[in-house]
């Protein structure tokens, strides 16, 4: 007896949907130096630990090592670092441009032993870096310890630079402690929300510093490592050159970068997003899983919105979720837009949770 195929009545056609694009763990620092035990034509390579780069052919007095070491001190520890190259006839302008051309999976950067000058001249390429990094250096600079405006600090304050964040201190490369703990916090788990004020930089000697060097330091938004109370040895206040607390600045670019990607994965999966009401629905639904991470690490929380109105949403209303995404109307759309097959403009208002740093408590004693 002969046998018909199915395929003519019913027919299954399997689809895997697109894989999503892989996001970006802002957990990866580069440190770079000058020695030559990577070649300048590979320009960086990645280790998962001090044991990695002594089998490599680093020493433990070289500055690179030395550096790497006070980044996996941390009790945070990060998984791993990337190892820059700066060439015998290049500055470290050079090298950190040279690598991000070569790699663009470390959101971090510090450079062994940076003057002030390569200090300004990174500070003003990080700033516009793509993609979005951040610069951690450390000085030992009179002028900087004094708040001078000769210094870096202020000089980067002026500037209003927000992608640079400052040491002082007399250990060479100090800084590179904080980053490594910078970089091993952001787990992006539930709860996993930090800031650098007030956290240990282990092998790095707190700074013999008065009340007036500190406040001199702090007022130019330079950051220090110092003993308070014989107890506690703190890092503060973790702050950019602007003033912008380092916390909020890594967690809008993970927010901006899961956004992004979240969408252009709705984008490319789809067969059309159409131009309904119905296709922005789909796209605010993208943007929405990315706010909800947010608010699971801790850095959205609901709260009052004092901002301006958007749309709907008017200054002193509550955003119960810590955010809400808006968008105009399709219907309002210019004729220009709906040809160029343009969204409408889609408004993100969020809460940040921010974070309590300093206390004043008031003891009321009745006998």
């Amino acid at each position: 007896m002969s046998t018909l195929p199915l395929n003519d009545v019913v027919q299954v056609k399997v689809e895997v949907s697109p894989a999503s694009a892989t996001r970006a763990g802002f957990n990866v620092g580069l440190i770079i130096g000058k020695a030559t035990v990577i070649p300048a034509e590979t320009r960086l390579k990645e280790y998962a630990g001090l044991e990695d780069m002594i089998a490599d052919g680093f020493t433990s007095a070289m500055p690179e090592y030395q550096a790497a070491a006070f980044y996996f001190m941390q009790k945070k520890r990060p998984n791993r670092v990337m190892i820059g190259v700066c060439g015998e006839e290049e500055d470290y302008l050079d090298a950190v441009t040279a690598c991000r051309t070569k790699n663009s999976d470390w959101y971090a950067v510090a450079c062994c032993g940076a003057s002030k000058a390569d200090v300004l001249a990174i500070a003003a390429y990080i700033e516009t870096a793509v993609p979005s990094s951040v610069f951690f250096y450390t000085t030992a600079d009179a002028a900087d310890k004094s708040g001078s405006a000769d210094g870096a600090f202020k000089t980067l304050q002026s500037l209003s630079y927000l992608r640079s964040i400052g040491q002082y201190s007399t250990t060479a490369d100090a800084v590179c402690s904080i980053m490594g703990y910078a970089m091993g916090a952001n787990t992006g788990l539930a709860s996993s929300a930090y800031t650098l004020a007030y956290k240990q930089e282990p092998g790095v000697e707190p700074e013999d510093l008065s009340l007036t060097d500190v406040s001199a330091i702090k007022g130019v938004n330079g950051n220090v490592y110092i003993n308070r109370g014989n107890t506690y040895n703190l890092f503060e206040q973790g702050v950019m050159a602007d003033g912008t607390p380092f916390d909020e600045v890594i967690n809008l670019d993970v927010l901006a970068n899961d956004i992004q990607l979240s969408v252009m994965d709705l984008l490319a999966g789809y067969a059309k997003v159409p131009q309904t009401e119905g296709g922005v629905a789909l796209i605010i639904s993208s943007i929405t899983a990315p706010c909800r991470q947010a608010v699971s690490t801790g850095f959205i929380a609901p709260g009052v919105w004092n901002g301006p109105s958007i749309l709907t949403l008017n200054t002193g209303d509550t955003l119960s979720d810590g955010f809400l995404v808006l968008s105009e109307s399709v219907a309002g759309q210019s004729t220009a837009d709906r040809a160029a097959r343009k969204a409408p403009p889609i408004y993100v208002p969020i809460k940040l949770a921010g974070a309590i740093e300093s206390v004043i408590i008031s003891v009321v004693v009745d006998r």
